[in-house]
């Protein structure tokens, strides 16, 4: 393996993370962030994205179109996928980076960043 084929830990979660917030662009995900966890003490992950949908529609196509960016670019599958038949918070987890797609409503209800105030928070501009 030549050194132009060696990808380091920190380089993949990189472009894990860049293509997960590029796939909610294309689909105009509004408010979107991401929750650097790694430095906290009992997180559940290393990296929280979270972004919402103005329609159960839209929050089904990020969601989807996450999955389908993922799998045919990085060749990388959810270890879990939750919530696509209410589409009102789907869950799409990549194990080092969990992504929540919400419609407004429910994302402002659960608060995940209130709860996780203490990590990294790197915010999105909305497309």
């Amino acid at each position: 393996m030549n050194q132009a084929q060696v990808i380091t830990a920190e380089q993949s979660a990189q472009q894990l993370n860049d293509t997960i917030v590029d796939a909610i662009q294309d689909i105009k995900g509004k408010n979107i962030v991401k929750l650097d966890l790694r430095e906290l003490d009992d997180a559940p992950t290393d990296f929280f994205i979270i972004c919402e949908g103005e329609s159960n529609t839209q929050v089904q196509a990020i969601a989807a179109n996450i999955q389908k960016r993922l799998k045919q670019e990085l060749q990388i599958f959810p270890s879990h996928v939750e919530g696509m038949q209410g589409s009102m918070w789907v869950l799409v987890d990549y194990f080092l980076t969990v992504v929540h797609v919400f419609h407004p409503e429910k994302r402002a209800f659960y608060e995940i960043e209130d709860l996780w105030s203490d990590a990294q928070i790197t915010e999105y501009a909305n497309l």
